[in-house]
């Protein structure tokens, strides 16, 4: 009996089994569902689905497991047979490259980018890959990332740009590069450093420009130096290595490939032409300015510039810099920054608006850098002269227009320095040299104070922008401890030698203004001359002026401060636009800011 129930629900079972269907569907979540349809072997380290419909198609599958250079093989024989089928040279750069990641082979990296390569550009008579065909866009990351590795040395670090002939697993590649490429302006590129696998922090956006070809940084072999506009030595050039294949599905055919390998300056080159197509290049220009500002020693000048008067001008002929060389038609748009600081602390600003395609086309960018500890009228001077030493040198023949539309922003003292260049005070200042004073003066005390109370405007900025400005000097400034501090710069040679002259052949002045208390502290102090007489000063004629202040609180402007300058000290009168940012003292590093100075550079650009 028990032996007929065991027998009846045995066969009970297989009815039951046979009646399931085999084939079936489960519903998944949405995050699920999107990560199926798009995973590569970038993102999951696992062959895409086209990829292994090609596998399985081919019977290949449990081969590409076991033995996958034999089954690349067998693919790859169906391309030189003369298959013209776009998915199967999707599947070989994207199986390439899984096996050069298990392997570390480089001969498979380039076969990667040379199929990728061939599945972008295929023959006239094969249609090119569509545009919302998801492995176009999965063939350009696979094409950048294999040919970032087999550019890679044997140490895995550095970069390689050189010609050659290397192996490929059906054959050869005879890749020509020209070295010429490797020079720029008057330096040689060197230290290539692969940025698309790079974490960025310390700014708020990444800006990537999709498009194809290997982004680098550079670094720089610094000639000499240039007088009128200095391209920063420490410069991380962002470029792109560009891999080009003539007629790549006949070459595949063939045992010896040959390709060109062509490096581009992205700031420069922005696209390559391919065939009838302008083609993106592939950009990182926010990894490279990260990767540059990392190790850069411009930081270490922040409280040194403010303690030595004299840290810049002993090393460098121009204190006026750019991350680019100079570009006719562009117009300058030139960062001051504020008392112990540097321009890296216009970096987030600079990410911004760089990477706008609207602002990058109109305008250049360059950076004014001083000992902030100076006197600020020896600091305005010497930028007043790199301004002016700039543009006689770089457009001599008056023959750029955009050169004389120049915007200014400065930042804290900085904007106290931008407003010295539109304003008219000479008159003014050459009070202090009254006949009987000048004439107990050396020669070169007398020179140094022509130089700095030449206060006029230039007639080159058309524009300035004042960011948390203490027009009417900072409370902070005037404060006990700020003037203890002070009292640890050393100043200029030049201004500690003339102040020392000036004094003793003035005693009048030497009663008001003791010979310690000349630094840019003391000017920045309320109710000092030089506020006195630069606050109310209105800008040249043709000069439009714009404010932005930040406050720390929500109460009544006139009662606000963001913590070193007061609302009622950064406000002006006449300006053409004024934004107050709830912010601190760096307001130049907010959104609000950046948004506001990106809409004034536009208004610039068209205005006549």
């Amino acid at each position: 009996m028990c032996t007929r129930r065991l027998i009846g629900f045995i066969a009970c079972l297989v009815l039951a089994s046979a009646c399931a269907a085999p084939i079936s569907v489960t519903r998944l979540d949405s995050q699920t569902a999107q990560r199926e349809l798009t995973r590569n072997v970038l993102s999951v380290g696992e062959p895409s689905r086209f990829s292994q419909i090609v596998l399985n198609r081919a019977d290949l599958s449990a081969r590409f497991e076991k033995d996958p250079e034999a089954a690349l093989r067998t693919l790859h024989t169906e391309v030189v047979s003369g298959r013209h089928e776009p998915q199967v040279l999707f599947a070989l750069a994207e199986l390439s490259f899984l096996h050069a990641e298990r392997t570390t082979q480089r001969p498979y990296y380039f076969a990667a980018a040379l199929y990728a390569y061939a599945f972008l550009f295929p023959t006239p008579e094969v249609s090119a890959p569509e545009l919302y065909d998801p492995r176009s866009r999965a063939a350009c990351d696979l094409y950048n990332r294999s040919l970032t590795k087999a550019l890679l040395a044997s140490d895995g670090q550095s970069v390689e740009f050189a010609g050659g002939v290397f192996p490929l697993p059906f054959g050869e590649l005879e890749l020509a590069f020209d070295a010429a490429q490797l020079t720029w302006l008057d330096r040689r590129l060197t230290d290539f450093v692969s940025v698309a696998d790079v974490d960025v922090k310390g700014l708020r956006n990444r800006y990537r420009r999709p498009g194809l070809g290997a982004p680098f940084a550079a670094s720089t072999v610094a000639g000499a130096a240039r007088s009128g506009l200095e391209v920063l030595a420490s410069v991380k050039l962002p470029v792109t290595a560009f891999l080009r294949l003539d007629d790549p599905w006949a070459q595949l055919r063939t045992r010896r490939l040959q390709a060109r390998l062509e490096l581009y300056r992205t700031f420069e080159t922005e696209t390559v032409q391919v065939g009838d197509r302008r083609v993106p290049l592939e950009a990182e220009p926010t990894a490279a300015l990260a990767a540059e500002l990392s190790v850069s020693d411009v930081w270490d000048f922040e409280l040194g510039g403010f303690l030595a008067g004299d840290v810049f001008r002993q090393r460098l002929p121009t204190q006026l810099f750019a991350l680019e060389p100079y570009q006719p038609g562009r117009i300058p748009v030139v960062f001051v920054h504020g008392t112990a600081s540097s321009p890296a602390r216009w970096a987030e600003m600079f990410n911004e608006l760089q990477n706008d395609p609207g602002i990058r086309q109109r305008f250049q960018f360059w950076f004014f850098t001083y000992e902030t500890g100076n006197p600020i009228l020896y600091s305005a001077m010497r930028f007043r002269e790199a301004l002016k030493n700039a543009v006689a040198t770089l457009d001599p023949a008056a023959q750029d227009p955009a050169l004389r539309q120049m915007v200014l922003l400065g930042h804290s003292q900085g904007g106290l320095l931008v407003k010295l260049m539109v304003v008219d005070l000479e008159a003014r200042a050459t009070r202090l040299l009254t006949p009987e004073v000048e004439e107990r003066l050396t020669e070169e005390t007398r020179a140094l104070l022509r130089r700095m109370t030449a206060i006029r405007p230039l007639p080159f900025v058309r524009r300035v922008l004042f960011l948390a400005t203490p027009h009417r000097g900072s409370y902070v400034a005037g404060n006990w401890l700020a003037h203890q501090s002070a009292r640890l710069v050393h100043l200029s040679g030049a201004v500690r030698r003339g102040t020392d002259d000036l004094l003793t052949a003035n005693p009048q002045l030497a009663a008001a203004i003791p010979v310690d208390q000349v630094g840019s502290v003391y000017g920045m102090t309320p109710g000092s001359p030089l506020v006195r007489a630069l606050a109310p000063a209105p800008l040249a004629p043709g000069v439009t002026g714009h404010s932005i202040i930040a406050v720390k609180g929500d109460g009544p402007l006139e009662d606000e401060t963001d913590g070193v300058v007061a609302y009622s000290s950064a406000h002006l009168e006449g300006m053409a636009s004024e934004l107050v940012v709830t912010s601190g003292h760096s307001v130049q590093q907010t959104p609000k800011a950046i948004e506001e100075v990106r809409r004034i550079l536009l208004e610039h650009s068209e205005a006549p």
